[in-house]
């Protein structure tokens, strides 16, 4: 039996993937259920993941998948989707080839080597625009489930919305992968590590050279 929370953060994944086929970041999942942090959101994921009811995809940054449904989801007449999305659309089996510029920092800023390497990626990750892609080094993301090795996939960018996780270059020699804030006249740049702090730049300091669109794990 789920609880509350665990009922509706199904649900709620379960809508949107069904809506779009892709399932919701970690942001938007503590906010459509009122949580105060992310961390509740990596508990009743992992309880759902422990009780056989979703799936967390390996290749894909926060992908999930779900694998069954309690029977009041299931059979609902209120869901405006009206049964569970037990056939999705197949990924499409066609792969770029993306640039591979060296490696980016998930903890403290580290030098963004340009490299003349290559990344074969799946068509179906990324969307529209011009993509590269960078190695993950450090842990301070991995709590939006970016991990150390990951490859991420950058969408070329000079701009950022609030709350996207970004490329940022600092003081024209570092790069690092962060979540980017507004704080009055600063730039901050979230990690997601409870262990590690934001970083504040001037807006003069930071260059936004791309947001995240997926992520490669190898194993």
């Amino acid at each position: 039996m789920l609880t509350p929370k665990q009922h509706e953060l199904l649900t709620f994944i379960r809508e949107r993937l069904a809506d779009s086929g892709v399932s919701p970041s970690f942001e938007e999942m503590k906010d459509a259920l009122a949580l105060k942090s992310k961390s509740g959101v990596h508990r009743l994921i992992s309880a759902l993941e422990e009780r056989g009811f979703i799936r967390r995809l390996p290749n894909r940054a926060r992908a999930l998948e779900i694998v069954k449904l309690p029977d009041q989801i299931g059979s609902s007449s209120k869901s405006p989707i009206g049964k569970a999305p037990d056939i999705m659309p197949a990924a499409a089996n066609d792969s770029i080839e993306l640039p591979l510029h060296g490696r980016i920092a998930a903890g403290q800023p580290i030098e963004a080597i340009e490299g003349q390497d290559s990344l074969s990626v799946p068509a179906a990750f990324l969307g529209s625009g011009e993509h590269y892609a960078l190695e993950v080094a450090g842990d301070s993301m991995v709590e939006e489930g970016i991990l150390d090795g990951d490859y991420a996939l950058i969408r070329k960018a000079q701009v950022a919305r609030e709350g996207e996780i970004v490329v940022a270059l600092v003081d024209q020699s570092e790069a690092t992968l962060k979540t980017y804030r507004r704080e009055g006249q600063m730039i901050r740049l979230d990690p997601a590590n409870r262990n590690y702090e934001p970083q504040r730049y001037s807006p003069e300091q930071v260059e936004i050279q791309g947001t995240l669109a997926g992520l490669l794990r190898r194993y």
